[in-house]
C-alpha cells in the first residue's frame, strides 16, 4: 500500500482440532503474528486479530472414532485445550472462535451460494477413488501411494511432499485408502468445482507483477510455480458426512470442501468479534484502506495465496491480502516434527513442566524462526539461550541496576549532575532502538529483531562493566548517579520495546519500574530526548525476570523424546501386510531393469529434486528422482540401481523424467536404494 493504512485485519491459520498445538504451530505462525500484533497496538493502530478453530474435514470423524467419542465431543475436547493453551502461552487474539458456530456456517453457506448464483462454478461428473471398507469417497489427503513424478513412495491425494508436485489423488501409483488400508476403487460423483485456470491473468498481475519485490521469496516462489506450471479447476465440495452442508439443491450428501470452508472462518471470526464489541464488522474486509496480512506455515501457501484470493476475488466483495508472511518448518531435535508419531514438544505439556516461563519458549523459537529455511529446535539450545542470553544478559543486567539503585539511592532515580561524553553516546544509541526494531518488525524479520533487542541488553551490560560504578561510588558519588540514572533509562527502553517479543518479562519489569500505578513511556518515548525514568521517581523493589533451566530438567525432555523414538522404532519394526493380490499379467507390464548412474546434480531452486543420468543397457537417459536430501551426487555416481523403465515419461520443472529409481526407507525412515546384485550383473539385465 502507498499510504498508511487505516486498519489492520491480522489472521493466523486455524490449528485443526485433531490434536493439541506444538512448538512447529508455535514457531511458524503464531509467535511471528503475535509480536507483529502486540507492534501495531504499540503503535496506536487500529488491529482485529483473529483465529479460530478448523473443526470440520473427514480427519475429525476418524480420530473420534479411534479415541471411541463423537465428532462433538472430539472437537471440543481439542478446541477447548488449544484455545486454553494460547491464552496461558499470551497469544493475543481479538477473536478466537470455531468453524463449527453457526455464524461460521452461515458466512461459509452465505459466501458459496453467492459465488453459484455468479456462475463461478463449474459442475463436474468425474470419477474418484472410493474406499469400498470404509463405504465413503475419499479426500485427497486420505490416499497416498507413489508420486508418478518423482517416485517418493508416500505422497498424498492433492501434493507430494517430497518434490512439491501439485497432484490428484487418481494420478498416485498403486493408492491406498489411508482409513483403510485397502485400494481404492473409482466411482462417478458429481462436484462443484473453483476454475482456478480463469483467473490466471489475475493472478498474474496481482502476485508475480505485484508482490514481486515485498512477498517473501519462499512464498512468491511457490506461488510463481503454480502459477507457471498452470492451474485446473479445484473441487470445493466433497461427499462426507461431516462438515458444511452443500446450500443449493444437488448438494444432498455433500459437504463443503475444508480448504474452501476455513479461510472463510477469518470472516466469521471477524464478525463474531465485531459483534461483541458492538461495531461494524465490515471495514475489516472490505475497505480499500485496510490491510490483511495471513500469517501461516509453508504448506499452506497455495491455499492463502491463489485459491482463498480467487475466491475473494470471485465474490467481489473483498479486500485481497497485502502480505503472507510464511514461515518454513521447524524440526525437533534432528527429526521433521510428526504428530502420529508424537514426535513434538507439545504446548500444553510445556507450559506443565516449565510453569511461567511462557517468554523462554517464544524468545528460543524466534531467536531461531525458520523464516527462510527449516530449522531446528533443540533442548540444549533451549536452555543455552535461557542461560547465556534472557538470564545471562538480559536479566543480570536488570537485576543489577535495580539492585545498586535501591543499595545507593533507596530506590529513587538519582539526579545526574553531568552526562559525560560516553553517556551522551549511550543515550543517543538507546534512541535508535525503536527504529530499528520497527524496521525489523514491519519486514517481518522478527528473528532479527530479537537478536537486536537482546543488543539492547548487551549495551546496557558493556556499559555498567566500561563504567564500574560499584568502584567509582567511593571516589565519585556523583559520577555514579549519571551513570545509574543512564542505566535506569536503558532498562526502561527494554521494559518497553520487549514487549511484542517477551509480554510476561515486559509486565514484570514495567511493575518493578513503574510500581503504585506510575505511568510506563510509550514506544515512541524510547525514541525521543527526555526521561524514561524520571529523578526522584521510586522504583520497586528487585525480582528476577528469569532463572536458570538446570541439566535434570533438559535431561528429562530428553528422555521423553528418546522413550517416543523407541516406540516409533518397535511399532515401525513390524511388516507392512501383504498387498492386494496381483496378477501375473499385472506384474509382467512392469520393465525392472539393472541400471547405473552416470551422473548426478541437484535441480536449481529445489531442495529434493536430483537429475540422474542413467545408463539403463537399453539407452541412457534422464530420471528425475526426490533424493538430493538424503545423498549428495559425488557419492552415488557409478551406483548400481533398479530401474523401472517403462513409467511413462513426466515433466518436472521442465525435465523430462523417463522412468523411476526404486527406493524403501530404513528404520530411521532414511532413503535406502533397492540395489541389485552387482557382482556381475549387467546393466539392462531385467529383474523378474
Amino acid at each position: 500500500m502507498s499510504k498508511k493504512p487505516a486498519r489492520y485485519t491480522v489472521t493466523a491459520a486455524l490449528p485443526y482440532t485433531n490434536g493439541p498445538i506444538h512448538i512447529g504451530h508455535l514457531a511458524g505462525v503464531y509467535v511471528p503474528a503475535d509480536i507483529y500484533v502486540r507492534y501495531l497496538r504499540l503503535m496506536g493502530e487500529d488491529v482485529a486479530f483473529v483465529c479460530g478453530s478448523d473443526e470440520h474435514g473427514v480427519a475429525i470423524p476418524m480420530k473420534a472414532k479411534k479415541e471411541g467419542v463423537t465428532p462433538k465431543e472430539l472437537i471440543d475436547k481439542y478446541h477447548g485445550m488449544i484455545k486454553s493453551s494460547f491464552e496461558t502461552f499470551g497469544i493475543s487474539f481479538d477473536n478466537y472462535s470455531r468453524t463449527s458456530a453457526e455464524i461460521h456456517h452461515k458466512t461459509a453457506s452465505d459466501f458459496f451460494i453467492k459465488l453459484h448464483d455468479q456462475d463461478d462454478f463449474l459442475e463436474e461428473t468425474s470419477a474418484q477413488l472410493y474406499d469400498e471398507e470404509a463405504g465413503q469417497f475419499l479426500a485427497d489427503r486420505f490416499v497416498t501411494g507413489t508420486c508418478p513424478r518423482c517416485g517418493y513412495p508416500e505422497a498424498y491425494g492433492d501434493q507430494c511432499e517430497n518434490c512439491g508436485s501439485s497432484l490428484s489423488a487418481t494420478e498416485l501409483i498403486q493408492p491406498k485408502s489411508t482409513l483403510s488400508g485397502s485400494v481404492p476403487s473409482l466411482r462417478e460423483t458429481r462436484h462443484w468445482y473453483l476454475p482456478l485456470d480463469r483467473y490466471e491473468d489475475f493472478l498474474k498481475e496481482w502476485i508475480l507483477a505485484g508482490h514481486k519485490d515485498d512477498w517473501k521469496p519462499n512464498v512468491y516462489g511457490q506461488c510463481k510455480s503454480w502459477i507457471d506450471d498452470g492451474l485446473k479447476p479445484r473441487a470445493v465440495t466433497r461427499d462426507l458426512d461431516w462438515g458444511i452442508p452443500v446450500p443449493v439443491a444437488g448438494g444432498e450428501g455433500k459437504v463443503l470442501y475444508v480448504w474452501f470452508d476455513a479461510p472463510i472462518g477469518y470472516i466469521s471470526s471477524t464478525k463474531e468479534w465485531a459483534h461483541d464489541q458492538g461495531i461494524d464488522w465490515e471495514p475489516y474486509w472490505k475497505a480499500k484502506d485496510t490491510q490483511l496480512v495471513h500469517f501461516i506455515g509453508k504448506d499452506n501457501i497455495v491455499f492463502h495465496c491463489i485459491i482463498f484470493p480467487v475466491m475473494l476475488k470471485a465474490h467481489g466483495d473483498f479486500i485481497l491480502p497485502e502480505n503472507v508472511p510464511a514461515n518454513e518448518f521447524l524440526n525437533l531435535e534432528g527429526q521433521k516434527l510428526s504428530t502420529s508419531k508424537n514426535w513434538a514438544v507439545w504446548l500444553h505439556e510445556y507450559l506443565d513442566d516449565f510453569k511461567d516461563m511462557q517468554d523462554v519458549l517464544r524468545y528460543t523459537l524466534t531467536a531461531n524462526a525458520p523464516e527462510t529455511k527449516d530449522n531446528d529446535f533443540t533442548w540444549k539450545d533451549f536452555q543455552a539461550r535461557n542461560n547465556n542470553e534472557l538470564v545471562a544478559i538480559f536479566g543480570n543486567f536488570i537485576n543489577r541496576v535495580v539492585v545498586l539503585t535501591h543499595k545507593y539511592y533507596g530506590g529513587t532515580v538519582p539526579s545526574p549532575t553531568k552526562l559525560e561524553k560516553e553517556d551522551l553516546a549511550t543515550l543517543n544509541a538507546l534512541r535508535e532502538f525503536p527504529q530499528t526494531l520497527s524496521g525489523s518488525i514491519c519486514r517481518y524479520r522478527f528473528r532479527e529483531g530479537s537478536q537486536e533487542l537482546m543488543n539492547l541488553a548487551r549495551l546496557g551490560n558493556q556499559y555498567l562493566a566500561g563504567e564500574e560504578p560499584w568502584k567509582v561510588i567511593k571516589q565519585d558519588p556523583g559520577r555514579v548517579q549519571a551513570v545509574m540514572f543512564v542505566a535506569l533509562q536503558i532498562a526502561a527502553g527494554l521494559a518497553v520495546l520487549c514487549e511484542p517479543f517477551l509480554p510476561f518479562t515486559s509486565e514484570k519489569l514495567k511493575r518493578m519500574l513503574y510500581p503504585r500505578g506510575a505511568t510506563p513511556p510509550q514506544w515512541k518515548d524510547v525514541a525521543t530526548p527526555g526521561s524514561l525514568l524520571e529523578p526522584g521517581q521510586a522504583i520497586g523493589p528487585a525480582a528476577l525476570l528469569f532463572r536458570k533451566i538446570e541439566d535434570t530438567e533438559i535431561q528429562a525432555q530428553l528422555d521423553r523424546l528418546q522413550a517416543t523414538k523407541k516406540s516409533n522404532e518397535l511399532e515401525n519394526a513390524s511388516l507392512m501386510p501383504q498387498k492386494e493380490t496381483i496378477s501375473f499379467d499385472d506384474f509382467s507390464k512392469m520393465d525392472l531393469r539393472v541400471g547405473t548412474i552416470l551422473s548426478a546434480e541437484k535441480m536449481p531452486k529445489t531442495k529434493k529434486l536430483m537429475v540422474l543420468q542413467v545408463d539403463t543397457g537399453l539407452d541412457q537417459r534422464t530420471i528425475v528422482s526426490g533424493i538430493a536430501e538424503s545423498f549428495e551426487p559425488e557419492d552415488i555416481i557409478g551406483k548400481k540401481v533398479t530401474v523401472l523403465v517403462n513409467l511413462a515419461p513426466r515433466p518436472l520443472r521442465g525435465v523430462e523424467s523417463q522412468g523411476m529409481i526404486l527406493m524403501t526407507e530404513d528404520q530411521d525412515g532414511k532413503l535406502v536404494f533397492l540395489n541389485p546384485d552387482e557382482g556381475g550383473v549387467g546393466n539392462g539385465q531385467t529383474i523378474n
